[in-house]
C-alpha cells in the first residue's frame, strides 16, 4: 500500500497566468501492526492540468467533440488519460509532466516531487452556472506493475484578470540589484510580478470614483434619486447605493434592490431560439419607505462568486434590479386621522391603490488577490489517495 499526497501550497485559487505549484509526496507507511513489512514499487507518475467544460442538455446544443471518450481504461493500459471517467469536454489541458520512474520505496520511506505549471491565459474562469460549467483539476496519474491505473484529481479555481496576458515586463531587471546569496526561479519571480501588478491593476479599476445620479420616475411623474459612485467592483466589496425620495412627486412605499447575474449562452449554440436567459440572485435588501426622505444599502459580492466574462459559448454579467411599489394616490391621502383629541393618532389606511415597476443598471465584477478568495474556497488545498 502507498499513499499519494497532492498540495497546493498557497491555497487552491489562481490567476489565470500564474504559476501553479503541487507537491506531491509518496509514502510506504509502516504500520506498527504490521508482521512482515516489505518495498513497495511504482511504475510512473505523472501529471497534468485540464479544464473540464459540462453543458445542460436543455439549455445548450453543442457541436460533437472530435476526441475519444476515455470512460474506462483497461488494467494493462499504460496511457495517461487525466480526464477518464469526466463529464463533459476537455476544452484545455497543459502538456503532461512525468514525475518519476520505477520508484521503489522501503517501509516508512516517502519520496516528495514537486510539480510546477503555468496556467493558461486564454483559457475560461472557473464557474458553476445553471446552463454551463468549467471545472479545473490538477490529475497525476500513477501506477503499479501489473495494476491498473490510479488518478488523484485535485480541484482548484482560475481566476481570469484580462489585460495580463498583454503586459510586457521590463527587460533590464537584470541591471537591478541583487541579492548574490539568495537563489531564486525566475519562474517563481515572474510569478509574484504577476500576482502584483494583478494586485495593481485591480486596485486602480475599482478606486475610481465618480457620482453617478439617476431620476426614478414612472408615467405618473418623478419617484426620486438614486446615487452611486462607482460601477466597477471586485468580488468581495460591498455594492452601496442611496436614495432620495424627498423631491419625488410620487410616494414611493416600498423598495427592493437585487444583486445578480445575467448568464446568457449565444444565439449559435442555444437549443431554443430565443430562450430566456438565467438569473441567479446573490444578495438583496427590501425595505418600506413611506415618507422617508432618504435610505440607503449595503450588498455584499460573494468571494465566492465569479466575475464577469465572455467566451464563444456563454456570457456572464452582473447587475442591480430595482423594484418599486408607489402608491396610486398622493401622499395626503394616504394616512386617516383616528382621533380629534389633542394627541393626535395617524392610522394607515387598510386599502390602497399601488403601481410596481422595476430597473436595471448594469455594473462590472472583477477578480480579486487569489489569496483572498482561498479563505472562503470550497476546494481543499490537500488531497491524497491511497493505491
Amino acid at each position: 500500500m502507498i499513499e499519494v499526497l497532492a498540495k497546493l501550497g498557497r491555497g487552491p485559487v489562481f490567476l489565470a497566468g500564474e504559476v501553479l505549484e503541487c507537491v506531491i509526496t509518496f509514502t510506504n507507511p509502516l504500520s506498527a501492526s504490521s508482521t512482515s513489512a516489505s518495498s513497495e514499487m511504482l511504475a510512473w507518475a505523472s501529471a497534468q492540468i485540464h479544464c473540464q467544460f459540462h453543458t445542460s442538455e436543455n439549455r445548450v446544443a453543442l457541436p460533437p467533440s472530435d476526441g475519444s471518450k476515455h470512460d474506462v481504461q483497461a488494467e494493462n493500459e499504460t496511457v495517461f488519460v487525466p480526464n477518464r471517467g469526466e463529464r463533459g469536454q476537455c476544452i484545455l489541458s497543459t502538456p503532461p509532466k512525468i514525475l518519476f520512474c520505477d520508484l521503489r520505496l522501503d517501509p516508512g520511506e516517502s519520496k516528495s516531487y514537486s510539480y510546477c505549471e503555468t496556467l493558461p491565459v486564454d483559457g475560461p474562469p472557473s464557474f458553476r452556472g445553471q446552463s454551463v460549467k468549467y471545472v479545473y483539476k490538477l490529475t497525476i496519474g500513477c501506477q503499479r506493475v501489473n495494476s491498473p491505473i490510479k488518478l488523484l484529481r485535485v480541484p482548484f479555481r482560475v481566476l481570469v484578470l484580462h489585460g495580463l496576458k498583454d503586459y510586457q515586463f521590463p527587460q533590464d531587471e537584470a541591471v537591478a540589484p541583487s541579492n548574490p546569496f539568495l537563489e531564486e526561479e525566475e519562474g517563481l519571480k515572474k510569478d509574484s510580478r504577476l500576482a502584483d501588478l494583478a494586485t495593481e491593476l485591480l486596485m486602480v479599476a475599482t478606486s475610481r470614483r465618480s457620482l453617478h445620479l439617476y431620476n426614478i420616475s414612472n408615467t405618473r411623474g418623478k419617484v426620486g434619486t438614486f446615487c452611486i459612485f462607482k460601477t466597477v467592483y471586485k468580488i468581495g466589496e460591498d455594492v452601496i447605493g442611496t436614495f432620495n425620495f424627498s423631491e419625488g412627486d410620487i410616494p414611493c412605499l416600498q423598495f427592493s434592490v437585487s444583486l445578480q447575474t445575467e448568464e446568457s449562452i449565444q444565439e449559435e449554440f442555444q437549443r431554443r431560439r430565443g430562450q430566456p436567459v438565467s438569473f441567479t440572485v446573490h444578495a438583496r435588501h427590501q425595505e418600506s419607505c413611506l415618507h422617508t426622505a432618504q435610505s440607503s444599502f449595503s450588498l455584499p459580492i460573494p468571494l465566492s462568486s465569479t466575475p464577469g466574462f465572455t467566451t464563444n459559448v456563454v456570457s456572464l454579467k452582473w447587475r442591480l434590479h430595482f423594484e418599486f411599489v408607489t402608491s396610486g394616490e398622493s401622499a395626503g391621502t394616504c394616512l386617516v386621522r383616528g382621533s380629534q383629541s389633542e394627541a393626535v393618532t395617524w392610522t394607515g389606511v387598510e386599502q390602497m391603490e399601488v403601481d410596481t415597476f422595476s430597473w436595471d443598471l448594469p455594473i462590472k465584477v472583477l477578480p480579486t488577490n487569489p489569496i483572498l478568495a482561498s479563505y472562503v474556497s470550497q476546494f481543499s488545498s490537500t488531497n491524497s489517495i491511497t493505491i
